[in-house]
């Protein structure tokens, strides 16, 4: 396991689907991570606390720079709540949950993102702008409709594939609708 590798790839990752994205200051991009698959164990079998802390390395200067927060999404065991700076769940309404993120309930990621920030807490549910699946997390849960597929110019990091996805809003009217090529 090249940690340095990891780094690279998730800043890599996060830095070209903010630009497909066109994500602005102040919205949110869903990152689901499984540190076992970016160490090629299966998901939920080999918690890597390293590896986790390397793509949180590579990812967090990127979203700083850029002004976008992070979602972080918790595994199963905490039902896939994320883990936010307070000021953005108050922010948004969200509904705060009562949990502190570990390696085995919750996450080696989530657990990494709820030491570094300032003010942590796990909320419910987001309706993210767009969004990273690290490993087959299954984030599409807390990304707005309408989710679209975004492609990089990688397909994993470490060894774990990733799907990444924009949304834009919904196209409505019919035939005669004139729409925003910008979306």
């Amino acid at each position: 396991m090249n940690l340095d590798h990891i780094k690279e790839q998730a800043a890599q990752a996060v830095s070209e689907l903010l630009s497909v994205a066109r994500l602005s200051p102040g919205q949110v991009l869903v990152i689901g991570c499984s540190s076992s698959e970016m160490v090629g164990k299966r998901i939920g079998k080999g918690s890597s606390l390293a590896a986790a802390q390397a793509a949180y390395a590579g990812i967090a200067p990127v979203l700083q720079q850029a002004g976008v927060h992070l979602a972080a999404q918790c595994c199963e065991h905490l039902n896939r709540c994320l883990v936010v700076e307070r000021a953005l769940a108050l922010q948004r309404g969200l509904t705060i949950v009562n949990a502190v993120p570990k390696a085995n309930a919750g996450g080696s990621f989530p657990m990494t993102v709820y030491e570094r920030m300032q003010d942590p807490v796990l909320v419910e549910t987001i309706q993210a702008e767009a969004g990273l699946d690290i490993g087959g997390t299954l984030i599409g849960m807390h990304l707005r409709p309408v989710a679209v597929p975004v492609r990089l110019s990688l397909d994993r990091i470490g060894q774990a594939g990733i799907l990444c996805a924009r949304t834009r809003p919904k196209y409505i009217g019919g035939s005669r609708a004139v729409y925003l090529e910008a979306q």
